[in-house]
């Protein structure tokens, strides 16, 4: 392959919202002096639909993350992208006795027009677009992304596009990630078991018997509930006074284990359709069909839930939101660290750009960037659901009720691993073996995750340290596996 001048600075693969922001934010950081594509597979109306179903996600994204894009790169939301604010996320124990309030404000958004709000931002800053491509494997050369390559779906051409820096928004299952031909610390595949299949509704509905535990238009609800969601958590999350995102999700192992001790066969649309059945608060559930929604009412999805890819650059190339698994591990929400990450990847790339270096090595400090302001949390997460995970309903009540603190609270507001300071308090009040065996494993991991926020706090600053701070994190995450039972 001959060397020649690159088509473009920055291609960014994938035009969903964090390919969109980190366009903005490298249009930003440049002054508008760097040429920048965006390449993504829908044509404009249909920009950042995630499947065939639609737009699919939860839609709610707290405040602080909107504002740190906001005051960082002057990108702001507002209605109708910003569909309907909340003062909240309140999580209910299985019995509805015990709740916690968390996340603070927040808000609800129209994942459908976002996409369009986004497109206009981009376009004033003068980054290019190219529509409905199918993008099928990076180009290399010497050992570094050199650019892109795929096919116009439209005329069934052959596209190819060479770039001094390629980054990979196109989602959890990116075949660019997954067949990265390039030596590289970046892991490629996730494991089944890191997946959980999610899928919701958006409905609007008559108000029946008022339940606040069951829809509150100030807040978004949780329910911790493993017969409603085996292995993971449902929500409501709502879009105003009589309309809802509502859905689940599952972790498959923990569904196939329900069905086979309950001699059931429930999947994820039967569990949906059952939970939207007990709610006493929504009568006569209907598929929206606005034109705001159309195409949009109901769908499944896959998210990760586990930490952010060990290693996010390699040289000329950048992972950023669903591609470098960044939802949080313990509720899967993945648009906040998105944003973050993105408006971090956008000005990273451009200092390594105007450096005249885009190796790994110059693209680290995206790494330490993205730890620093939301990352050094997640691995603790991680282990946090796989503990939350092996769970009955007895226990999530009994936890909730006894061993949950105002500054435990505190931690989960800030998205951060609670304490479990009250299991040494009430410890002498704690009855029955399963009780005692839980705040032990509580207990436990807290200790393990003050040992992963201290690891990720020393990530390393270069390259040639990442193998020996990838083992010692390997034989944490390792330990508290076995000690969980889930490797």
């Amino acid at each position: 392959m001959e060397s020649k001048m690159p088509d473009y600075d920055i291609i960014i693969a994938g035009g969903g919202l964090a390919g969109m922001i980190v366009a903005s934010s490298a249009a930003y950081y440049s002054n508008q002096t760097l040429k920048i594509l965006v390449i993504d597979r829908n044509l404009p109306p249909e920009l950042g639909k995630k499947t065939v179903s639609g737009w699919i996600c939860g839609d709610a994204v707290g405040k602080k993350s909107v504002d740190f894009m906001t005051s960082r790169i002057g990108i702001a939301w507002d209605s109708p992208e910003i569909e309907h604010p909340v003062k909240g996320v309140v999580a209910y124990s299985p019995n509805h006795e015990t709740s916690v309030s968390f996340d603070g404000e927040g808000y609800i958004l129209n994942r459908k027009l976002l996409p369009q709000k986004q497109l206009k931002d981009v376009l004033k800053l003068g980054v290019e677009m190219k529509y409905n491509v199918a993008l099928r494997n990076l180009l290399v050369e010497d050992g570094a992304v050199i650019g892109v390559e795929g096919e116009d779906m439209e005329n069934k051409s052959p596209i190819r596009k060479t770039s001094k820096v390629v980054v990979d928004c196109t989602g959890v299952t990116s075949v660019l990630r997954t067949n990265l031909p390039i030596k590289s610390f970046i892991q490629r595949r996730i494991d089944r078991d890191d997946l959980e299949a999610t899928g919701r509704y958006i409905y609007s509905f008559e108000r029946g018997n008022e339940d606040e535990t069951f829809f509150d238009p100030d807040y978004c609800i949780i329910h911790l509930d493993q017969r409603l969601a085996p292995g993971g958590y449902a929500w409501v999350f709502p879009k105003g006074t009589n309309k809802v995102n509502v859905g689940l999700g599952v972790q498959q192992r923990a569904l196939d284990t329900f069905n086979k001790s309950n001699g059931t066969h429930k999947n994820l649309r039967t569990l949906i359709d059952d939970y939207v059945g007990i709610n006493p608060v929504i009568k006569n559930p209907q598929i929206v069909d606005s034109e705001a929604d159309n195409g949009n009412a109901w769908g499944t999805w896959q998210v990760s839930v586990r930490r952010q890819n060990d290693c996010l650059v390699a040289n000329g190339y950048i992972l950023v939101g669903d591609s470098a698994w960044m939802p949080k591990p313990l509720d899967a929400g993945g648009i906040g660290p998105a944003i973050i990450a993105a408006t971090i990847a956008g000005e990273d790339a451009v200092q390594a750009i105007e450096a005249g270096d885009c190796s790994e090595s110059s693209l680290w400090r995206y790494n330490k960037h993205f730890i620093d302001a939301y990352g050094y949390k997640t691995a603790g997460l991680e282990v946090f659901r796989r503990m939350l995970q092996g769970l009955n309903n007895d226990q999530i009540n009994y936890g909730m009720k006894h061993f949950l603190s105002k500054f435990d609270i505190d931690k989960i507001t800030n998205g951060e691993h609670p304490e479990f300071g009250m299991v040494d308090k009430v410890s002498m009040l704690i009855r029955g073996a399963i009780n005692k065996r839980l705040a032990e494993d509580l207990k436990y991991t807290a200790r393990v995750n003050k040992q992963l926020v201290d690891h990720y706090h020393n990530y390393p600053s270069e390259p040639d340290r990442f193998p020996e701070w990838q083992k010692v994190l390997s034989n944490h995450m390792d330990e508290a596996l076995v000690h969980f039972g889930s490797s």
